[in-house]
């Protein structure tokens, strides 16, 4: 249903070596740079979507989550879940955001209240947004 979704954060930068770091063992990357130039505000935007094939069916090479310095940072604070195709990858996702600056919101593990394979693990960013990633597959 969604095809893309954006937010603006306060440095660019920082949220740039967050999400490039967390995204890497979801099979993500920055696939797209709006530069000032481009969007005529000064402003600069930053796309990511997954790399290569993906088993889901996502549409590679096609940014579906943005990130720019538009307005400051985005309020309230959202939570955004990613797709993890395995537990491994929602582990790695998590050794990754930490590392990268992120604080933890609850770390890797079964949450059997929303399902019973259900598989996730929480990390602020650095504007406190709720990061998830996710898998659904059993154990």
């Amino acid at each position: 249903m969604i095809d893309h979704i954006g937010l603006s954060v306060s440095d660019l930068e920082r949220s740039q070596a967050f999400y490039d770091a967390a995204f890497l063992p979801l099979g993500c990357e920055l696939l797209m740079t709006v530069t000032p130039e481009m969007t005529g505000d000064g402003s600069t935007v930053l796309g990511y979507g997954p790399r290569g094939t993906t088993p889901e069916g996502l549409q590679s090479g096609k940014p579906s989550f943005w990130v720019g310095n538009t307005m400051g940072h985005t309020t309230p604070r959202i939570h955004v879940a990613f797709v993890a195709r395995t537990r491994g990858a929602v582990d790695a996702f998590y050794v990754a955001a930490m590392a990268a600056g992120g604080t933890d919101n609850g770390p890797p593990g079964p949450r059997p209240i929303y399902h019973p394979n259900y598989y996730g693990a929480f990390v602020l960013d650095p504007d406190g947004h709720n990061i998830e990633a996710v898998c659904h597959a059993p154990a």
